[in-house]
């Protein structure tokens, strides 16, 4: 499980930015706390404010340093742009002149998916160069200290306290600038490092603001699918809490006349149109925008709560009515839906799901900038109103979100396309 992510100077986000899965002492919903050792993780992270306010931004954040873990072996040397996961540089903070030079730093606080009684403790900066610093703690689940299993830092001698000697030669011969350890260390099948870069491939994104991504995940079958009519019967049965209309799916496979290109397929939608079972096919690319945005979510879903690990989706409620989002929170907080405690971060404008009713406050966070154009991300637990007093769990959220009591809202102005001809308007 997730239980901090830290970053520094990335994209709009130029200070210390800390997301905090860890439980405070709020009392509401004791159900969304998981106890692991002397940690309390919630399972759920929602993230508002305004456009352009940076919410996307901590998506991308986390994304990167996942993409730089899981490919950077494929980092360093000539043409390195051009291979499979290609070398990407991090995108400091520009609107000032001191950022821009700098370091990006990322870091988690997490526990395996499948737990071995360990809180890891793992991060590194990137600049224009390559990794500038790599380290990776642990400690065991009731300890205190933090004990080191590597630190690197440029110019310096790689320290490896819980590295296997017959391993550490090879990770310091095959290293290069831009590659991370933990990344090599998996390819030369170093087990604490395995365990590390597995955790990264294992998390999911989903950005359902990029109209690109959403015709990939909408064409992006269930495994299973093609092949196999009980599992479309089971994405059916799924669909159907929305659309009870669609009964079962038809794939067919297209036909290709280049040989060795993977296989396309035509998916059709199967609908009852009457008591007397009578049905009609309708092409999945005609379905509308929501169904097809519920038929993305569904590998990612049916993987995350499998597997216990965290999906972070980006404009969660785009497409969505409120009460089937409300619905998808809910499928992460239950117990009985969730066992396996996979977790849910994810940005939104929906007001609805902005209440006690279904949040703690400690899983509600707020981004905004301030004049510099610097984003910062905050808690609705930390959040204090008038006379330094901290929102209570009985308040109106939503109204008081939207009136602007806890920030992270756009200032209005009059969209400046309209002739002076209307000025009566104003």
């Amino acid at each position: 499980m997730l239980i901090q992510f830290k970053f520094k100077n990335f994209k709009s986000f130029r200070d210390d930015t800390i997301l905090d899965l860890s439980a405070t002492k709020v009392t509401e919903h004791p159900h969304h706390i998981v106890t692991i050792g002397k940690e309390k993780i919630l399972k759920t992270a929602a993230i508002y404010g305004a456009n352009a306010s940076g919410k996307t931004n901590i998506y991308d954040a986390l994304g990167y340093m996942s993409y730089y873990v899981t490919n950077s072996f494929n980092f360093g040397g000539a043409n390195t742009t051009d291979k499979p996961g290609g070398y990407e540089k991090t995108q400091p903070f520009l609107l000032d002149t001191v950022s821009k030079d700098m370091s990006s730093l990322f870091e988690v606080y997490f526990t395996l998916n499948n737990y071995d009684g360990k809180i890891y403790n793992y991060g590194f900066t990137v600049d224009e160069k390559g990794v500038f610093e790599e380290w990776l703690n642990y400690k065991a689940e009731t300890g205190r200290k933090y004990l080191p299993i590597f630190y690197r830092s440029r110019g310096s001698e790689i320290e490896f306290p819980k590295i296997p000697k017959e391993h550490r030669d090879n990770l310091k011969i095959a290293l290069k600038d831009e590659t991370l350890i933990v990344s090599l260390g998996a390819i030369l099948k170093v087990p604490i490092l395995e365990s590390i870069h597995n955790w990264f491939t294992e998390l999911l994104f989903l950005n359902f603001g990029e109209p690109r991504a959403n015709l990939y995940y909408s064409r992006h079958m269930p495994p299973g699918f093609a092949k196999d009519p009980e599992v479309r019967k089971e994405v059916a049965a799924y669909l159907s809490t929305f659309d009870n209309g669609i009964v079962d799916f038809t794939v067919e496979e297209v036909p290709s006349s280049e040989a060795g290109k993977a296989p396309a397929y035509s998916i059709d939608a199967v609908h009852q149109v009457n008591e007397s079972g009578e049905t009609v096919k309708i092409p999945l690319g005609q379905e509308s925008a929501g169904t097809q945005k519920m038929f993305a979510l569904y590998p990612p879903l049916q993987e995350v709560l499998e597997s216990g690990g965290v999906l972070f989706v980006d404009e969660l409620n785009a497409r969505l009515h409120p009460l089937l989002v409300q619905d998808f929170i809910i499928t992460f907080l239950d117990v009985k839906t969730n066992p396996n405690n996979a977790q849910l971060i994810f940005t939104t404008h929906d007001t609805w799901q902005l209440s006690s009713a279904l949040l703690r406050r400690d899983e509600i966070w707020f981004t905004e900038k301030d004049e510099n154009g610097a984003s910062r991300l905050y808690s609705l637990v930390d959040f204090k109103g008038e006379n330094a007093a901290k929102i209570r769990k009985d308040e109106n959220y939503a109204r008081n979100y939207l009136l602007g009591k806890y920030g992270a809202i756009p200032e209005l102005k009059k969209i400046g396309l309209v002739s002076e001809k209307h000025a009566e308007y104003e």
